[in-house]
């Protein structure tokens, strides 16, 4: 019933930029908290960046500064803003929708930052 679909992955340089996309469907999306999280060859999926329905945000050490989450409730889309890539950010990254009634996730899509 809900799918998240993930964009704007893709090869950048160290030091570029991409923004990150998840379009939401289902009708759940102005009752959820939002988040990216990635996963890189070899590691653990971890947390990236929240925002909840309200727009209160968090991220993770890794990319305070540098990345910022953002949502728009009328186009049902959470945003992804990277900024100053490093290599250490290849992996792919994933959209995630979360309440107490469900826990949904996107397919992913793949960013990888060359050296």
């Amino acid at each position: 019933q809900v799918h998240l679909v993930e964009s704007g992955g893709g090869l950048e340089q160290t030091g570029g930029s991409l923004r990150l996309s998840c379009a939401a469907s289902g009708g759940v999306f102005r009752f959820s908290d939002m988040g990216w999280y990635r996963q890189a060859p070899g590691k653990q999926r971890e947390l990236v960046a929240t925002i909840t329905t309200g727009g209160s945000t968090n991220a993770a050490d890794s990319v305070k500064g540098r990345f910022t989450i953002s949502r728009d409730n009328a186009k049902n889309t959470v945003y992804l803003q990277m900024n100053s890539l490093k290599p250490e950010d290849t992996a792919v990254y994933y959209c995630n929708a979360k309440s107490s009634w469900w826990n949904f996730w996107g397919q992913g899509t793949q960013v990888t930052v060359s050296s």
